[in-house]
């Protein structure tokens, strides 16, 4: 599973930092980012979930 978010559409709300910090983390620029590439299978609930919650729809999954 590979994490992505959308720069163009996320709004910084920090959800997804909050959420899953293991993958995800809030730039300085207020943008968030994925940082593993490669994450671990006990962090894919948690994962999608931030897709769920994303209120921007920011945030998608695809395969590896």
């Amino acid at each position: 599973m590979k994490a992505i978010v959308d720069p163009d559409l996320c709004i910084g709300c920090g959800l997804c930092e909050d959420t899953c910090p293991e993958v995800f983390r809030m730039n300085d620029d207020g943008i968030a980012y994925v940082i593993d590439p490669d994450p671990a299978p006990e962090t894919y609930g948690d994962i999608e979930g931030c897709v769920e919650l994303c209120p921007v729809e920011a945030i998608s999954i695809s395969a590896l």
